[in-house]
């Protein structure tokens, strides 16, 4: 494999002809993955190879050169127990290797920055209580493999495309180079003292309103308690617990004063192209934001639905799949396009239920500033959410003639919060995948122009969506 001179190679060995646990086989699913971590960090390259190639002869002499000339090895789902003793020994070859969701003959085989994981607590010793110690006292080194073996057997356990990326990011920052997006969230779980100084100093009275308060103290502890990146654990704990002091605590901490020193910018890779025409007519700014605004009745400006149906909703759409877990996690999801008063103005409610932590169903309702692109289809969303602020990049990527459904793609970020995203949004007006074949090839095909496959996208569960707040007058906040 040809690797761009100033790059990190890195390999994934799998049994690339077998299911994964996407319902693909795990060939697709690699080589999509090589191709996310090359737009994720462009200096990093995958090589993917097949487990297979451990059975001997000059298949395995290649696999054990290529381990050799990596700078960190993934083995994934070899779960045959023969297969895996025959790779085991090979991963020697590698200075960093890690074996995930594999049989046992290849537990013993993970090897960090070329230390042997279970060299110090299998080899022989004269002090017996050495092992107890090491566990009471370890050394700084041993604390941090520990913690990112951790990390990664939790990516490795969620089973997205995203967090399949991360697995060789949070590596690669551990062992070979600084990797922002995983050096930042290292940052935010480990604040340092001049974190701590800000946070103190600038922010002490939100900082005792908040731990002094059932609901907001609940936020921050459900917050410590989630993994590295899981967006849909952090995104639920502030749904459930979100309030005006939580509100207060993040907007003096993060936002105003960026205690943890983040920052983060918005993707621009993939950067799909948005519709240039919508049945037969060239796309411009107006037609595009009618094309948001969809079905939704109460805004005058906007007629499409009347002339495709002669009614509307209260609602522009009703989200029924898309690729962002944090989002895609909670069902019911309403969305609401309408302009403002001013010129290329517009706003956008998207309103959703969340299932709380303490099992309670509630609504909630988030408020977006929308401008025009400088393209027709482009657009700029703003929000401050829950004292945060996020800035996003959204294109209409296609609309159905009939308007039975609609493809966003968007990316944004939290630069404040040191979260970089992005994803897709497929919407229609009854909330449900359109039944035609054609419309679903359509759609695949526009997700593979956004580097998306059919098989990360989430289903959103429209099944109980009764109560959901949309009265007209909510939107008399523009």
């Amino acid at each position: 494999m040809h690797t761009p001179p100033g790059s990190v190679r890195l390999a994934v060995i799998a049994p690339l002809q077998q299911p994964s646990p996407f319902g693909v086989s795990w060939g697709e699913v690699l080589t999509h993955t090589a191709q996310l971590l090359a737009w994720k960090e462009p200096s990093l390259t995958l090589e993917v190879r097949d487990a297979a190639e451990a059975g001997g002869g000059h298949n395995r002499a290649t696999l054990r050169s290529a381990l050799a000339s990596c700078r960190a090895a993934v083995v994934l789902g070899v779960e045959d127990p023969e297969t895996a003793a025959l790779l085991a020994p090979l991963l020697s070859a590698a200075r960093t290797a890690v074996p995930l969701g594999c049989a046992v003959p290849l537990a013993g085989a993970t090897r960090l920055a070329g230390r042997h994981v279970g060299d110090a607590a299998d080899g022989p010793t004269l002090n017996p209580l050495a092992p107890l110690l090491q566990r009471l006292f370890p050394d700084k080194q041993t604390e941090l493999d520990g913690q990112v073996l951790k990390i990664v057997e939790d990516l490795y356990r969620r089973n997205s495309s995203d967090d399949f990326v991360f697995i060789f990011l949070v590596l690669t920052n551990a062992y070979i180079n600084q990797v922002p997006a995983v050096s930042m969230t290292f940052k935010q779980k480990n604040a340092g003292l001049d974190s701590l100084a800000c946070m103190v100093g600038k922010c002490g009275g939100q900082i005792f309103r908040c731990v002094t308060d059932p609901t907001c103290k609940a936020a921050l502890d459900c917050l410590q308690g989630c993994e590295f990146n899981d967006q849909v654990c952090t995104y639920r704990c502030i749904t459930s617990y979100e309030s005006p002091l939580l509100e207060d605590f993040s907007l003096c901490i993060i936002q105003k004063h960026n205690c943890f020193g983040l920052t983060a910018d918005i993707p621009m890779v993939p950067d799909p192209a948005p519709l240039t025409t919508w049945r037969g007519e060239p796309l411009t700014h107006e037609l595009a934001e009618d094309l948001f605004i969809g079905w939704l009745k109460e805004d005058p400006s906007s007629s499409l639905h009347e002339e495709i149906s002669g009614a509307g909703e209260l609602f522009s759409w009703r989200v029924f799949a898309g690729k962002n877990a944090a989002y895609d996690f909670f069902p019911c999801q309403f969305q609401l396009f309408y302009r403002g008063k001013g010129k290329g103005g517009m706003w956008y409610d998207p309103t959703f239920q969340v299932e709380t932590l303490n099992g309670r169903r509630v609504w909630r309702r988030r408020h977006y500033r929308v401008k025009r692109g400088q393209v027709p289809g482009t657009f700029r969303f703003s929000v401050l959410d829950n004292g945060v602020t996020s800035n996003e990049y959204w294109r209409i990527l296609d609309c159905a003639e009939d308007l039975g459904w609609c493809v966003f793609y968007y990316s944004g970020a939290a630069s404040r919060a040191g979260l970089s995203y992005s994803g897709a949004i497929l919407a229609s007006k009854d909330g449900q995948w359109p039944a035609s074949e054609e419309a679903r090839t359509r759609i695949e095909k526009l997700l593979a122009g956004a580097g998306i496959k059919p098989w990360e996208l989430s289903n959103v569960d429209n099944s109980a969506c009764a109560g959901a707040p949309l009265d007209p007058s909510l939107m008399a906040l523009a």
